[in-house]
């Protein structure tokens, strides 16, 4: 069955990255000398690659290269912060359109009725009562709405998008408080997308609510929020150890299975 090697396919992406610890064990271990020149070994692949490494100093100092499941949940990170970019971006479209309705409410009431006559011809005609559909009383249910409702409408439209954003921003660039962040405000509305569901069902509603709800139960559980899994204790020591043995893992003796020796282009 074929597995997809986030490392390798990472480096090849955006290239290696190499480092010389400061200790001469493991320098000699990360170290190779080959005719073209020295190579060091990658931290991410564990490949190695030609030329000048990228840093130096002590081992617990080296870079904490996210690799195998951590690259890959940094590839879902990323996934659900563009997903919100997108939410953001719609919901900022929508509370612009809430505004400009607010400034010409009436104008936009008197086209509405203007239009609908054109349609009622052929609705009578089919026999049905256009002015009493549901979506056109929805929409004349709108015209009666004040200004002022419409304005703080609008603006908790804009909060919720910024919301969206910061969560977004911070997902893409790995930080915790963004985990929590979006665990709680996705978690917020829930219950009122199962209401929705619960009077209107479609397949974007349906694949929204199972989009947000893997997603919390997903870094709950893998981030260790909330005190799951041993919380904030066991995520600290695991990122600790991590970088600890980042130098070490790469600078094994022996190559992992299917990592050979590469130049870095």
């Amino acid at each position: 069955m074929f597995k997809r090697d986030w490392d390798r396919r990472t480096c090849a992406k955006r290239g290696h990255i190499t480092y010389r610890p400061a200790e001469p064990e493991l320098a000699a271990r990360l170290h190779a000398a080959t005719a073209v020149g020295d190579a060091w070994r990658c931290l991410r692949c564990g490949d190695f690659a030609l030329g000048d490494p990228h840093g130096s100093g002590p081992a617990e100092n080296a870079p904490l290269v996210p690799r195998g499941k951590a690259l890959r949940d940094l590839f879902i990170l990323r996934f659900l912060a563009v997903e919100r970019v997108i939410r953001g971006i719609v919901i900022i479209l929508i509370a612009w359109g809430v505004w400009k309705f607010s400034n010409s409410q009436d104008a936009v009431h008197r086209v509405f009725d203007e239009n609908l006559t054109v349609f009622k011809p052929v609705t009578e005609h089919f026999h049905w009562d256009l002015d009493h559909a549901p979506i056109v009383e929805t929409v004349r249910k709108t015209f009666d709405y004040k200004k002022s409702t419409l304005l703080i409408v609008a603006g908790a439209l804009v909060a919720y998008a910024v919301i969206e954003i910061v969560e977004a921003v911070g997902l893409w660039l790995n930080k915790r408080w963004a985990e929590y962040l979006t665990v709680v405000a996705t978690a917020a509305f829930l219950p009122l997308e199962g209401y929705e569901l619960s009077h209107h069902v479609s397949p974007l509603k349906i694949c929204t609510l199972l989009l947000n709800i893997a997603a919390v139960l997903w870094i709950m559980l893998s981030k260790r929020l909330f005190g799951l899994r041993g919380g904030v204790v066991a995520f600290e020591a695991e990122r600790h150890s991590a970088s600890l043995l980042e130098v070490e893992e790469a600078a094994g003796t022996v190559p992992r299975p299917g990592h050979g020796a590469h130049a870095r282009t």
